[in-house]
């Protein structure tokens, strides 16, 4: 047997929301209404039960910052901490690698010709964590060991959509030829739509949103396509971080199924969209 990607998550990764969850306000009448749609999800993992999650997010500023600034970078280590963002460490699990298949998912990427910056020690932030206790909820450990994939979506440049669908598909490559009897998920986490500063601070477009959303399921490859200047003119200046979505839905081949859906505004000023997908043979 060999390991295998047997689905895909997108989830948005707003800090609020771990603060929400962290601070037991999740059936408060402001945050009921976004956790009520990753309901059916956690329901699901728990059958699910998948042994190791590829777990793509940026990080914001708390692994990396000005001095270094990589494209791609896969953690490799054994643990990594929640990061201290500034009013202390979240009071969740320590988050468990698989070294094995990440060092694996690191070669086989590069020597598909995909510069990988390799990590072995940092410390993971919301940007990690809120995806994980919105799926899994609070439980003492993780149910799954994580390889954390680091993009770059803060500085400019950031990796285009196509560069990271083909990302996808090489990391789907990778997990193919691992000599292990593995049941891997891929998450893309960050946006939707959502601007933090300047004159368009607030901005939610919730056509562009749902329209992306449509676009993940099926066999249509257009959202490789979709150029920087359009996901900042609909989506606001965070909203590139929709590109790591598309890792996510690249890994899963040609054609794909949605189990689940679910968006919301707002949180925080954000608007929070979920997908769950599984490959079609």
């Amino acid at each position: 047997m060999m390991a295998r990607i047997t689905a895909g998550i997108g989830t948005s990764h707003v800090p609020a929301l771990g603060a929400a969850i962290d601070l037991g306000k999740t059936e408060e009448p402001y945050w009921a209404p976004a956790f009520a749609g990753y309901e059916w999800t956690r329901a699901w993992e728990r059958q699910q039960a998948p042994d190791v999650v590829i777990l793509v997010y940026n990080d914001h500023a708390s692994a990396f910052d000005m001095k270094i600034i990589p494209t791609f970078a896969i953690g490799c280590g054994e643990r990594f901490e929640p990061a201290d963002e500034g009013w202390g460490r979240r009071k969740v699990p320590t988050v468990m690698g698989h070294p094995d298949l990440a060092w694996h998912i690191a070669q086989s990427c590069i020597l598909d010709e995909f510069d990988m910056t390799i990590v072995n020690e940092m410390d993971v932030d919301h940007g990690l964590t809120v995806p994980l206790s919105m799926v899994f909820g609070q439980p003492e450990v993780w149910p799954a060991r994580v390889i954390p994939l680091a993009v770059n979506v803060v500085t400019y440049p950031p990796p285009s959509g196509n560069r990271c669908w083909a990302l996808g598909e090489a990391i789907a490559r990778a997990v193919e030829s691992f000599p292990e009897d593995l049941n891997v998920q891929i998450w893309g986490t960050g946006g939707m739509s959502h601007q933090l500063q300047g004159p368009r601070a607030g901005l939610i477009n919730k056509e562009w949103d749902n329209r992306f959303l449509d676009r993940l399921e099926g066999d249509s490859q257009e959202l490789r396509q979709i150029p920087h200047i359009e996901y900042l003119r609909e989506t606001g200046s965070e909203g590139i971080e929709m590109v790591m979505w598309l890792i996510m839905r690249g890994a899963l081949g040609r054609a794909t199924r949605m189990l689940h859906r679910h968006y919301h505004v707002p949180a925080s000023n954000t608007a929070v969209g979920h997908i769950v997908l599984e490959p079609l043979p």
